[in-house]
C-alpha cells in the first residue's frame, strides 16, 4: 500500500484488517452499527475543533507538534468515516462515482445565487 496518498479501496481494506484483528471485542462490521461510528466520527471532528480552538491556525501550520496532533485527529475522523462506509457496504467505486457526480454537481452551482435568499432574510 502507498502511504504518500492513500485511495478509498487502501482505506477501507485498511478499515477491514483493523476490525478483523479486534472483531471479537468490537461492534460488528454490519450497517446497525453505522450510526454508533458516525457518532465517534463527530465525537472525533470535536477533537479537532478543540485544536482550532486552543491552537488556533498560526500554530497547526507553524508548530510540528500541533500540527501532528491536528493531522491525527483528522486522520481519526477518516478511519470512522471509512468504518461507517464498511459497515454500509458501500464499496470504493460506489462511492467515487457518487462523489465525483456531487463533485461535477457543485461545479456547475451558483452558491451566491442559490443563497441569497438565505443571506436577505
Amino acid at each position: 500500500m502507498n502511504n504518500e496518498d492513500l485511495k478509498v479501496s487502501e482505506m477501507l481494506k485498511l478499515s477491514r484488517e483493523l476490525w478483523e484483528k479486534h472483531k471479537d471485542t468490537w461492534a460488528p462490521m454490519e450497517p446497525e452499527y453505522g450510526k454508533t461510528f458516525i457518532l465517534y466520527m463527530i465525537e472525533e471532528i470535536g477533537e479537532v475543533i478543540a485544536i482550532i480552538k486552543k491552537k488556533q491556525e498560526d500554530d497547526i501550520m507553524n508548530d510540528s507538534v500541533v500540527r501532528e496532533r491536528f493531522v491525527e485527529e483528522l486522520g481519526d475522523v477518516m478511519m470512522y468515516y471509512m468504518d461507517v462506509l464498511n459497515r454500509f457496504k458501500i464499496s470504493p467505486e460506489e462511492f467515487s462515482s457518487i462523489y465525483m457526480k456531487k463533485f461535477k454537481s457543485n461545479m456547475n452551482r451558483d452558491y451566491a445565487n442559490q443563497y441569497k435568499k438565505y443571506i436577505n432574510e
